[in-house]
């Protein structure tokens, strides 16, 4: 060959370099999907050719599409996608995958869908630890447990390789990671279908339904695709406690459809609206001092409530069950479902109340105690208590009355008379007075015997005397008193005063004048007590500007008594 041949005919080297050449300005890069002509079909293979220096092979089942047919299968002069995975091996072969590129034609495909919030289509074909894997034509993708239905499914078998929509809730490209939701379609054919049922109902309109589910509240009722709720209050005009009292699972009612809210699209339902209200009639029947029949329905520490028919309702308060039983529980008196006689004592249409009386229908013992036992004469009765004012004694018609502390000897005063007596002791005392409007009732038993004892010099027990403290000692005082002092006396430091915090004699100095009361008078000698003087100055303010129930304070009432003296 000639030397002018050598530079016309290129070397090995020359047709390398070309091709790098060719190759670095094709565009086809590795990681990509290019377009392939089938060339050839040997026995599980496919030859592909790209345009490269080689062509590549690739599997025949990459091609395989389920459910095909003869006419679908790959044949020689077929273009196809394929995947470039790299454009030389070390054989020198292009490495090509159908199965890449159908993954990533899918890919860019569910991207489109999730971009566009599009339902895609699929089949759950595993069961996966926390799901499903659903194949979503050639990319698989994960279905949450919770996301297959709009319930917990039991038995996921029917809908195993079946084609259906799902709702691409998540996509990771760099982890092939993709989540999808049933239930997210479910959810939306559902509100859809929802609203168009809602647009076909009326308000107050009736409608036939099924109650699906109780709870403590109300049931949900079915209209035929569409849930309501039936409020406890709006199942009956009677008070209900709960709703399985009037309904149960599975009952067909009529229902009135009370209120649509277009928002949220909820449906509130009522059944005694379909009733006639008896509240319409009840201030009519139910006048002020009438007296009816009821059962009692409900106890709250406050009172009771009474039932007067279906569906109207009365409070008998504590204050008015019983003439004689005070501070007690309702509970104590009447019990549920008993039945019982009441008289109205006020009606409000407006608010729909009814008040109530008990002790109304009752004669009251305090009207026939005074005719019965009248001032002066005497009684038996058991005490029920002892406090620091003196005797609470039962008397009859199941009242009590109270024998003061100043009230019960002669002889002995404060704590030294109460310990002759104690709870359950029968005793007899005089009436002193009857309070009818205060239900009060004084008794004294020191009035059965005849007052014996003369204080020395004309001073009687009872009296209020002024003394002069002569000394101060620690269990009390030594006093004088009389016109000239000629008296003496000892005071000790439990009669200093009512409170005990008061009781110390070092708050007294010597030359101090104090009030006293002439306790007991025997041998001539004086007993004093300051705490006697202040228990019937309290008592005969409380006699004569009202009682301690009346809301008025121990200072109000010696502030009243002041006043009046001056």
């Amino acid at each position: 060959m000639s030397a002018a041949q050598d530079t016309l005919t290129p070397s090995t080297d020359d047709f390398a370099a070309m091709f790098e050449a060719s190759v670095e300005s094709n565009p086809m890069k590795e990681g990509s999907v290019i377009k392939g002509l089938v060339t050839g079909l040997e026995k599980d293979t496919v030859i592909v050719d790209v345009g490269l220096k080689t062509e590549g092979r690739v599997p025949l089942r990459e091609f395989y599409v389920p459910g095909q047919t003869d006419e679908d299968k790959v044949k020689v002069g077929d273009e196809v996608d394929i995947y470039l995975e790299r454009i030389e091996n070390a054989l020198g072969d292009a490495v090509l995958s159908r199965d890449k590129a159908r993954r990533e034609e899918s890919w860019i495909k569910m991207a489109a869908f999730h971009e566009k919030e599009e339902p895609v289509t699929g089949a759950i074909v595993g069961r996966v630890k926390g799901g499903f894997t659903v194949d979503l034509g050639g990319i698989n993708a994960f279905l949450p447990g919770s996301q297959v239905d709009i319930r917990p499914v039991r038995d996921i078998g029917p809908l195993m390789n079946q084609d259906q929509p799902f709702m691409i809730l998540k996509m990771d490209r760099a982890r092939g990671n993709i989540v999808v939701s049933r239930r997210a379609i479910l959810e939306e054919s559902r509100a859809e279908q929802r609203a168009e049922l809602v647009g076909q109902l009326q308000e107050d309109e009736t409608r036939e339904g099924v109650v699906k589910n109780i709870t403590d509240y109300g049931a949900f009722v079915d209209l035929g695709g569409i849930d309501g709720l039936l409020h406890v209050t709006d199942m009956s005009w009677r008070r209900v406690s709960h709703p399985s009292q009037v309904l149960a699972v599975g009952d067909t009612i009529q229902v009135k459809i009370i209120r649509i809210n277009p928002e949220t699209q909820r449906i509130s339902l009522g059944m005694k609206q379909l009733q006639e209200d008896p509240w319409t009639i009840a201030s009519a029947k139910y006048t002020v001092g009438s007296r009816h029949k009821g059962t009692v329905t409900n106890i709250a520490d406050y009172g009771a409530f009474i039932e007067l028919e279906e569906g109207v309702e009365g409070l008998v308060h504590v204050s008015e069950m019983s003439w004689t039983k005070k501070n007690v529980h309702p509970g104590k008196i009447v019990s549920t479902s008993q039945e019982v006689d009441v008289e109205v004592l006020e009606v409000d249409e407006e608010k729909r109340r009814i008040s109530l009386g008990i002790k109304q229908t009752q004669d009251n013992p305090w009207d026939s105690f005074s005719d019965k036992f009248p001032v002066g004469s005497t009684i038996k009765g058991e005490v029920r208590s002892v406090t620091e004012f003196g005797l609470f004694i039962g008397l009859d018609g199941d009242i009590d009355g109270m024998a003061h502390l100043s009230d019960l000897s002669w002889d002995k005063s404060g704590e030294d008379a109460l310990q002759d007596y104690k709870k359950g002791d029968v005793v007899e005392a005089k009436i002193l007075e009857v309070d009818i409007e205060k239900e009060r009732i004084s008794l004294g038993i020191k009035q059965l015997s005849k007052d014996t004892g003369a204080g020395a010099g004309g001073v009687r027990r009872g009296a209020t005397v002024t003394c002069t403290v002569t000394n101060v000692q620690t269990a009390g005082l030594d006093v004088t008193f009389g016109d000239e002092n000629e008296h003496t006396s000892f005071i000790r430091k439990g009669d200093l005063s009512r409170e005990r915090s008061e009781q110390r004699p070092e708050r007294f100095a010597v030359g101090d004048k104090v009030d006293a009361m002439i306790t007991r008078v025997a041998k001539g000698q004086a007993s004093l007590s300051i705490k006697a003087l202040e228990i019937a100055e309290e008592k005969e303010a409380v006699e004569q500007y009202g009682s301690a129930d009346s809301g008025a304070s121990l200072g109000d009432i010696l502030g009243a008594a002041l006043k009046g003296d001056e």
